[in-house]
């Protein structure tokens, strides 16, 4: 078995994690980009969104996580019974999340459904790779918002039906557009477009693991 070694070590962030929605049953947060979802195994990456929020909320729990890259919603559990619930809804693809993004050049199909399954690639960790042999199903509808020009540019709006890891990006990879800023699937044009990767968690709607009410939560898009 191929060893994984992590040599990743985050930057700074000085951007702060501001709360979106709070009550004594679930916390949503607009993550910054340049952040870890959770601390990492090495000393050097202890900060994370869940190491700044234990630090006001002891119990939180996280029901799901972002790329560092990316940036917005991101949903918290207070207690282990609400943590148990949403990742339920997780799991059985019940919750809907919509990112916005800009891709390079102008996709030719303004809207349409990516289906291409990811797998693992240790001797390239942390990139995941495109494998239809052993891949797991991965699938994103997406539509373009608007076209931009000086240079060619799509602004898209991704909804994922599943959540692999760095599917959006791989996914914008295998339409032959890559998400700008990405410096894990990207070409040297669209890495070099934009100081962060171009991908941010926009909007999830999903059901109160207490009172069962459907909830919206959205995080205005910075770009």
């Amino acid at each position: 078995m191929t060893q994984i070694i992590d040599t990743f070590i985050a930057p700074p962030c000085k951007e702060s994690v501001t709360v979106l929605y709070q009550d004594d049953y679930v916390l949503a947060v607009n993550k910054p980009s340049g952040l870890l979802s959770l601390s990492g195994k090495n000393p050097l990456n202890k900060d994370s969104v869940h190491y700044r929020l234990v630090q006001q909320f002891p119990s939180a729990l996280m029901a799901h996580r972002l790329d560092f890259g990316t940036s917005g919603v991101l949903l918290l559990a207070l207690d282990k019974t609400s943590n148990a619930c949403l990742t339920k809804q997780f799991q059985q693809r019940s919750v809907e999340k919509r990112y916005m993004s800009i891709l390079l050049g102008h996709i030719e199909n303004a809207e349409g459904r990516v289906s291409v399954p990811i797998a693992r690639d240790p001797p390239n960790f942390p990139r995941q790779k495109i494998c239809w042999e052993t891949g797991k199903e991965a699938i994103s509808q997406y539509h373009v918002v608007d076209y931009l020009d000086n240079p060619a540019r799509s602004r898209v709006a991704f909804t994922p039906e599943t959540g692999r890891t760095h599917q959006l990006r791989i996914h914008s990879l295998a339409m032959g557009h890559p998400i700008l800023g990405c410096d894990l699937y990207g070409s040297g044009e669209s890495e070099h477009l934009a100081s962060r990767l171009m991908l941010h968690a926009h909007l999830i709607k999903f059901l109160h693991p207490y009172t069962k009410e459907a909830m919206q939560i959205e995080a205005p898009c910075p770009f």
